[in-house]
């Protein structure tokens, strides 16, 4: 699986990455992994899934994370998630 993560401010790629995982672990826990992965990396505390989140990732196998999932305060507008490949 990969899933491509990118932090935008005022419609500008601030930062971006790409997470593979080939694990075995379920779905679930690839996306979980993969979230933890970029929060260390870009320095940011893990955003909490809110319901609109979780609903946006079930249809579109993407979500953008905002100022309201995050408990401090960000410099950028959203990160946003999405799944570029499956196993």
């Amino acid at each position: 699986m990969r899933i491509w993560f990118k932090m935008m401010k005022n419609n500008h790629l601030l930062r971006d990455t790409t997470i593979t995982d080939e694990s075995d672990e379920t779905r679930t826990h690839k996306v979980f992994h993969a979230l933890e992965e970029v929060c260390y990396e870009f320095d940011l505390g893990k955003p909490i899934w809110l319901e609109a989140n979780v609903n946006e990732f079930k249809r579109h196998a993407k979500t953008r994370f905002t100022q309201d999932s995050f408990i401090e305060q960000i410099e950028f507008d959203f990160l946003e998630m999405q799944v570029i490949e499956e196993d």
